[in-house]
This record gives C-alpha cells, structure tokens and sequence, in this order.
C-alpha cells in the first residue's frame, strides 16, 4: 500500500503535523516509519556516518542538512550501512548522491535533490537536537511517516492497520 498518510490524516488530524511538499523519494522502500532520531550537520556527513552504524531498529533518521545540495549527506555506502543496521528511513534536509545504488535498496529514502559531491569529513554536527525544516521542528523521540504523499510528524506513535 502507497497511500497509508492521508488515512493517518483524516484519523489522526489534531495530532499531527506536515512537512512542506519538497521532498523526492529515493530508496526503494517508499513507505516507512519509526522513532525520529535527528542530526543537524552542513555539508558534512561525520555524524550521519556515525549514527547509521548503530543499530536503527524502528528508527528514522533525520538529518538537517540546512538544504545545502552542494554535498551529498548520504551515497550508497552510508545508505547499505543503514540498511544493514535495520533503518526503518532516512529523511534529508540536503542532498545524497549514488541514487541508482540506493534505488534499488529496501530503504526508505527522502532528500531534496541528488549531487555526485562528498562531503568533507571535519566530525561537524550536533546529535538528538531539535531541527526545524520543511516549516516543522522535528524533535527526537517524534515519530516520522512518509509514503508517496509526503512525511508527517507526530509526538506519539499514531495506530494504523498498516503500521
């Protein structure tokens, strides 16, 4: 099923908010959700590295890349790292690179754009931060839903037939 939000719209109206529409999927998993864990970094992935080598079981991670799509955040080396380490998604305020790699992985993938730039690598960032993007702040522990329509945030985990 694609179009799991606009239920969790209609049901869950007053305990939700929507990112603004400007996101393109990527991974080959469209639908995903989970706990939100955040990153905020600028053209530089250290971080995003680090976070996705955990276990991410019923996570999503989100990573304030400030919009910058001068450097890729995520290319398909970070992206199988998640996916190995059972990452629910990943929702990127930036840029990834490698998108033929990571469209054939079972990963969900949201990003603004793609750039076949990497980023420096200066272990810049700050984790489990608040990050507002997309005209929403995204705190972590939030639980993050997107399918083809788009993403949402709730401060509680919503219940869903399909979730």
């Amino acid at each position: 099923m694609l179009d799991l939000l606009p239920d969790l719209c209609d049901e869950h109206e007053d305990k939700i908010e929507i990112l603004a529409p400007i996101f393109k999927d990527y991974g080959a998993q469209i639908n995903f959700w989970g706990k939100a864990v955040t990153v905020s970094c600028y053209e530089d992935n250290s971080k995003v590295r680090e976070l996705v080598a955990t276990p991410g079981t019923g996570k999503v991670l989100v990573i304030d890349g400030g919009g910058s799509v001068r450097r890729a955040l995520m290319g398909d080396q970070v992206a199988a790292t998640a996916l190995d380490n059972g990452w629910a998604g990943v929702v990127i305020y930036g840029a990834i690179r490698d998108a033929g790699a990571i469209g054939a992985m079972a990963l969900g993938v949201k990003a603004l754009a793609t750039c076949p730039m990497k980023t420096e690598k200066h272990d810049v960032g700050e984790i489990d931060v608040p990050v507002t993007f997309a005209e929403v702040t995204i705190n972590p522990g939030d639980y993050i839903y997107a399918d083809i329509n788009g993403i949402i945030v709730s401060r509680e985990a919503l219940s869903h037939p399909s979730f």
